[in-house]
């Protein structure tokens, strides 16, 4: 809990110092220059800097990489596939299904909205003719679709 407080009073005081070299830099630019937009340019650069710098910063160490997050296997070949009905993108959502995501976690790997995974998954579960998740993981397997 140490730590926590004395990089919170670290940030706050850089960004503290931060503003004050921001407040003389001002008067300094734009009074004695009178350019605006380079001093506004300046700023936006700056803070775009402090932000991505903070943001490394504060997510160092918390996230997985991509390979660890999806484990996924290459789909069977496109006859099975065609054979139970199932679409590639329902094959995704069925294997994300079977290493256990929520729906909101397989709309965030696959870059799609929740209401579309849940389509998916009504539609993968009508097609193995399953009534829940676990069971149409339990067909998927049985039909050679998933290992």
């Amino acid at each position: 809990m140490k730590k926590y407080w004395l990089n919170v009073l670290w940030y706050g005081g850089s960004l503290g110092l931060l503003l004050v070299a921001l407040q003389v830099f001002k008067y300094k630019w734009v009074l004695l220059k009178n350019d605006l937009e380079g001093y506004v340019g300046a700023v936006a650069l700056m803070f775009t800097v402090i932000g991505i710098w903070v943001g490394s910063r504060l997510l160092a160490g918390k996230t997985q990489p991509v390979a660890a997050i999806v484990t996924r296997h290459s789909p069977p070949d496109k006859a099975l596939l065609a054979k139970h009905g199932l679409t590639p993108r329902e094959y995704e959502v069925l294997q994300l299904m079977a290493l256990g995501h929520s729906n909101q976690e397989i709309a965030g790997q696959l870059y799609v909205s929740l209401n579309t995974v849940k389509t998916h998954i009504s539609s993968i579960l009508s097609k193995l003719d399953a009534e829940r998740r676990t069971q149409a993981v339990q067909k998927a397997k049985v039909l050679g679709l998933l290992p």
